[in-house]
């Protein structure tokens, strides 16, 4: 048992795998090109972001 495309849910076309169509893989596309599957950053507060000088020890 094969999965739908994963836009449509229609059976999946070998040629566009994991869609059915190359309208819907470029509805992926154009959703990553968007940022709508952004991955959101979690920036770490105690990261050393101050800036190394000539004094600094590595």
């Amino acid at each position: 048992m094969s999965a739908g495309c994963a836009i449509c849910g229609r059976p999946m076309a070998p040629e566009y795998r994991p869609f059915c169509s190359k309208r819907c893989a470029n509805v992926d596309l154009q959703r990553w090109l968007g940022g709508v599957y952004a991955i959101p950053a979690v920036e770490d507060d105690e990261s050393d972001s101050a800036p190394v000088t000539e004094n600094d020890e590595p």
